[in-house]
């Protein structure tokens, strides 16, 4: 076991409802049991912003798979599930990569996709996604919000990621959303 405190980051959450697209996270960062950022940027834009990302996990680690998931993008910019193949499949075969601790949440007008390092990429039957600590809880109330409301995706991302900081104690209601116009 490590004498250093596990960092504890994050919850993120994507919704593909209603003609939207919308992925968003929390901003707190947690060091063992103290909180040491509370407006931490987990979500980005990529291919000019055609491209939503958002991570999980450790955030040196998380910035050099975004630093190769946009490469990827730029060799097959046409198909993200195609990029994001490439990518787990490097992550899991390379031996500096396989160490790294981070989940990726991906979405465009078209696919909504969670990348990680066992080489899976995995598109949800529902088009909800929630990764990290409270990804979870996330999930489960955006399901219910999609089911039992007319909300847009953006405002359904947003109010169950204030579900999941109500229950997850390393969530917070610092909440950034980013929302495209997506195929149905």
């Amino acid at each position: 076991m490590s004498a250093f405190p596990k960092v504890r980051a994050t919850t993120i959450l994507c919704v593909r409802h209603g003609g939207s697209v919308a992925l968003g996270g929390d901003g707190q960062v947690t060091l063992g049991s103290q909180v040491v950022k509370s407006q931490a940027a987990k979500i980005r834009r990529l291919m000019d912003g055609k491209v939503i990302t958002g991570f999980a996990g450790a955030s040196a680690d998380a910035f050099a798979l975004l630093e190769r998931f946009e490469a990827k993008l730029k060799d097959y910019p046409a198909n993200i599930p195609r990029a994001a193949t490439e990518l787990a499949k490097e992550w899991r075969t390379d031996r500096a990569l396989r160490r790294l601790e981070a989940l990726l949440a991906v979405a465009n007008e078209e696919n909504v996709l969670l990348v990680t390092g066992n080489g899976d990429v995995i598109q949800p039957d529902d088009g909800v996604l929630g990764i990290g600590s409270g990804g979870p809880l996330a999930t489960a109330a955006a399901r219910a919000l999609v089911a039992c409301s007319d909300l847009p995706a953006g405002e359904i991302v947003r109010q169950a990621l204030s579900i999941a900081a109500d229950i997850d104690i390393y969530t917070n209601k610092n909440i950034t959303v980013e929302e495209m116009a997506c195929k149905n």
